[in-house]
């Protein structure tokens, strides 16, 4: 019997299924000069640390904004570079994250204020555990929600209909549904060769009729992806991505999804938000956060640009366990705190709005005195865009316990 997880020795490639062998390993797979028909999208991007939302969308027209943050404020618009980018008189970006205006303007991006978890936790591992689990407060839950908001299955599916770009499988895509986790396009395969063929004539040749089965379909999984990799790909529309991890990883997710190889959710992440010390540099608009900020802008801008007309299948989300400290600390940072602020682009996006109940920042309003208030749960978000995007209705699968959404009304 196969265990829970099938490696591929040698190679980047890692299957997941919940039981003894992957379901799509003992399916018939899609041809690689067969593609399949245009699907939805749903791609989560997760901003792992914790970023620090208040310096985001900026509420400038806070004054206790700027009382609680006298050295790492981000200054309220005045047409420069280091001031806030407006929205709506009362929100703007952060001026690393300019790539983005246009896409508000447009009317394709969506911002939801006070929003993430409502388990109170300040740990990192708890609460990325929680939100990927989609069951706040709850370690007992053994998969993702995204796995679990795959669409029931049928007909034909695809060996890549969930992927993750990194070297694990990330806990929202853990369960039942098979998910695939891959560092890099260009390493999916076994590299090498003799091992390749050996492995694959052991199990090709294999009387057992299930190892024969899974031996030949994982190879074919594979030569589907190798199918993609002997196209060059050029972003198109002239889209730029970064060279940081997020831009290359949604890059390829940009290239899988035009390849029509069946794709339906994907994930990738990004860290380094735990801004504890010097958040900012000489100016409030420089330093860390905006290094960290223009590179997330550029990159989430660059897809959007590169899919052009096909970003109508695709909708995007971005989510961080928890956001910060409303007041900064002595080391001009911030330290661990609750609501935070989410993004949502693309297909179906009624953007060009914030979103959500501001709560205000007057010590009262505040959560335990320190924090922005949680007036938005993510599940609301979440599950918006799961029966909206994929299709898939059943909320008490997806966030199991969580009985009364809340749709924001993000999605047309």
């Amino acid at each position: 019997m196969f265990s829970r997880r099938l490696f591929l020795k040698n190679s980047a490639l890692a299957m997941v299924g919940v039981g003894s062998t992957p379901q799509w390993l003992s399916r018939a797979l899609y041809a690689a000069d067969a593609p399949a028909p245009r699907k939805k999208v749903l791609v989560a991007i997760f901003q792992r640390g914790a970023v620090d939302g208040l310096n985001v969308v900026v509420p400038h027209g806070e004054k206790r904004y700027y009382e609680m943050r006298p050295t790492i404020a981000i200054p309220r618009p005045n047409g420069t570079a280091d001031a806030a980018i407006d929205l709506d008189g009362m929100f703007g970006l952060h001026p690393s994250l300019s790539a983005l205006k246009p896409i508000f303007d447009a009317g394709h991006l969506a911002i939801v204020e006070a929003v993430g978890s409502p388990d109170p936790t300040r740990s990192h591992f708890d609460a990325q555990d929680y939100m990927e689990s989609g069951t706040p407060g709850l370690k007992a839950t053994g998969d993702g929600w995204l796995n679990r908001a795959l669409p029931p299955e049928t007909g034909k599916i695809s060996p890549v209909r969930a992927i993750s770009l990194g070297a694990a499988l990330p806990r929202a895509l853990r369960g039942h549904n098979d998910a695939v986790a891959i560092n890099n396009l260009s390493e999916f395969q076994v590299k090498d060769a003799p091992s390749a063929m050996g492995f694959e004539s052991m199990y090709g040749g294999s009387a057992d009729k299930v190892l024969n089965g899974t031996g030949r379909e994982t190879f074919e999984a594979v030569k589907l992806v190798q199918a993609i990799q002997k196209q060059t790909y050029t972003p198109a529309n002239g889209a730029k991505y970064p060279n940081g991890r997020l831009g290359q990883s949604l890059m390829q997710i940009a290239r899988l999804i035009k390849s029509n190889v069946g794709l339906e959710v994907a994930f990738t992440d990004v860290g380094g938000w735990d801004t504890h010390v010097n958040e900012v540099g000489a100016k409030p608009a420089q330093g860390q956060l905006a290094n960290l900020l223009g590179n997330f802008g550029d990159s989430l801008a660059a897809f959007y640009q590169d899919l052009g007309d096909r970003m109508a299948d695709v909708t995007a989300v971005t989510m961080s366990e928890f956001g910060r400290t409303a007041k900064e600390n002595g080391n001009r940072g911030t330290d661990h705190g609750h609501a935070n602020v989410m993004f949502a682009f693309g297909g179906g996006v009624k953007g060009g709005k914030v979103y959500g109940d501001w709560p205000g920042l007057e010590p009262e309003q505040l959560y335990e005195n320190r924090d922005l208030n949680l007036t938005t749960d993510f599940r609301d978000v979440l599950g918006e865009l799961v029966v909206k995007r994929l299709g898939n209705r059943t909320m008490a699968n997806v966030f199991p316990g969580y009985e009364t959404p809340k749709f924001r009304g993000i999605l047309g």
